[in-house]
């Protein structure tokens, strides 16, 4: 798409986005965490591409519309590369993941652009195949299992602490190589980046650089040792003689585990949570699952994605010239936030849009971005949801929510949405053979 006509304002002088016919809803409260949808609603209608103060302090543009969004998610001129930021050297520092520019872990997919975001794309997507996720299901189910028999006698958990983060953090140590006597320290370290996803960012510096040093280490010893691991799969890798550097291989392992466990725990706690707040929808996932059918399995976690997805905004974009999105001008330099959770509510693109349909089939949502940055890990993603949810749902009969709605927090962090806790009852749970719900899928 060409620009249209019209020149960046200049400093100061207020964007169309705030010359409004109301004053608009506040944004990055506590309130909004719990529900951002009314607000981005407004935006979509008032403000569609809105530039906004966050709560960093950073100003940035928020594209809300689906069209803008899919747009903005594919154009080239909005680079993936934090050095095409216009602002301050601490404003830069307040961009993309605490601790990973000292840790030297910023050669990594969601900072680079082509040609070198093409040439390590390949390069890992020889070691992220179709088949490896394939031949991993079994482990989730594993997982799955091990981890609902750690709490069913119970009648209670909390479905975060106990199932929705573990599960993930372990399935991709699993995938990416790490011994099973390290996993509980990757476990303490995802656990600080959640829990300072919305405060101070040093205590998830603290952790990537904790992390940064132990996959060096680990990086050395399969270099020494390949395994059939995903780490080792990115050392081997190679295309026309290429190689990925050892910088390289510790960012693409750091990234997968970072972008991988997050979402997933999202996906699973946000898509239960939705599922008992829609009860008719939760009863009729259960009959199907138990007739042993599997394409409302399939539709329904992707409605559960587009509903209230575990990636609120996408990931930082910066314009490399001026890009009109929108009717709204974006000047060179400026960061640019897709607002994934407002485009997949978009009326002008789905119908029913706030409602909760797992049958959706025209679902083409931006839960995973759109064009080249689209998600690596997302078969991974959908196979942990999809495993997960149907075995809580035969599992865990009569399952609930055992607190107030008003009562459940949400952590405050700009890109993911999550709940912090999700307490949970059940009646007297099955433990079926293993890999029943499996070979269902």
């Amino acid at each position: 798409m060409n620009d249209g006509p019209g020149t960046p304002p200049a400093p100061g002088t207020p964007f169309a986005s705030e010359v409004a016919p109301e004053a608009g809803p506040e944004l990055f409260t506590w309130e909004f965490a719990t529900d951002p949808y009314p607000a981005y609603a407004w935006l979509r209608e008032h403000s569609p591409v809105h530039r906004t103060a966050l709560p960093s302090g950073v100003e940035a543009w928020l594209v809300t519309r689906y069209a803008d969004a899919r747009q903005a998610l594919a154009d080239t001129r909005l680079s993936k590369n934090p050095a095409h930021h216009a602002g301050s050297a601490n404003a830069k520092g307040k961009t993309g993941i605490p601790g990973e520019r000292k840790a030297e872990l910023m050669t990594h997919l969601l900072n680079i652009d082509p040609p070198d975001h093409t040439r390590l794309r390949r390069l890992v997507s020889k070691a992220f195949t179709p088949r490896r996720v394939a031949e991993f299901a079994p482990r989730v189910q594993e997982l799955t299992d091990s981890l609902i028999d750690s709490f069913i006698e119970e009648g209670k958990a909390d479905l975060i602490h106990d199932f929705a983060f573990p599960l993930p953090i372990y399935a991709i140590c699993d995938l990416l190589g790490v011994p099973r006597e390290d996993q509980d320290d990757f476990r303490d370290w995802a656990g600080m980046m959640i829990r300072h996803g919305g405060g101070p960012r040093g205590g998830v510096a603290r952790s990537v650089k904790k992390m940064r040093g132990y996959l060096a280490e680990l990086i050395h010893r399969k270099r020494e040792n390949p395994g059939d691991d995903l780490i080792s799969g990115l050392i081997k890798a190679s295309d026309h003689g290429e190689h990925l550097t050892e910088n390289e291989a510790a960012a693409m392992a750091f990234i997968l585990l970072f972008a991988g466990f997050e979402t997933t725990v999202n996906l699973i706690g946000n898509g239960v949570y939705a599922l008992l707040r829609n009860p008719s929808q939760h009863e009729r996932l259960e009959r199907s699952l138990a007739a042993g059918e599997t394409e409302l399995l399939a539709t329904g976690v992707e409605e559960l994605l587009r509903y209230d997805g575990p990636v609120e905004l996408a990931t930082w974009r910066y314009a490399t010239e001026p890009v009109t999105l929108g009717g709204q001008v974006v000047a060179a330099g400026d960061p640019v936030l897709v607002v994934l959770a407002a485009a997949d509510r978009d009326p002008e693109r789905f119908q029913d849009a706030d409602t909760l349909d797992l049958a959706r089939s025209d679902n083409q949502h931006l839960g995973y971005g759109h064009g080249i940055h689209y998600c690596l890990g997302a078969p991974l993603a959908r196979l942990e949801g999809q495993v997960a949810l149907a075995t809580l749902l035969k599992r865990l009969p009569d399952l609930r929510i055992a607190a107030e709605h008003a009562d459940l927090r949400w952590r405050g962090g700009l890109i993911m949405r999550g709940l912090r806790t999700l307490p949970v009852e059940f009646g007297p749970g099955h433990t079926p053979a293993q890999g029943d719900v499996l070979s269902t899928l």
